[in-house]
């Protein structure tokens, strides 16, 4: 009984198309990963990343439509001259409420 005919053992041809075979699957594997990546210039989702949050080397990627912007961190902490803008408060479900101080209250206090 034999499996393999002469002329098919020695095609060079059938081990060729085998790896053009794979490298088609690798190469549709990197395209699938490419269109998942947040990052990917083609969509037209914006996206905010956070890198190393609260870290002195924090990274902040923000992509709006085409455009991607880097912010990181010189590891010191903010400060500046303003005013207060209104306040913010913690719910119990965890979520954040925003309440902008309105210019009559602002001289309230």
């Amino acid at each position: 009984m034999r499996f393999l005919s002469e002329e098919e053992e020695l095609d060079p041809i059938t081990t060729a198309v085998n790896l053009v075979d794979v490298f088609l699957v690798v190469i549709a594997a990197l395209i699938i990963s490419i269109a998942q990546n947040p990052l990917n210039p083609f969509s037209a989702e914006n996206v905010t990343v956070i890198k190393n949050e609260g870290e002195p080397n924090m990274e902040i990627i923000v992509k709006e439509g085409n455009e991607i912007k880097q912010f990181k961190s010189q590891g010191e902490t903010g400060s500046g001259d303003g005013q207060k803008a209104g306040t913010a408060y913690k719910m119990k479900d965890g979520s954040m409420v925003y309440v902008p101080a309105d210019e009559q209250n602002k001289n309230l206090k």
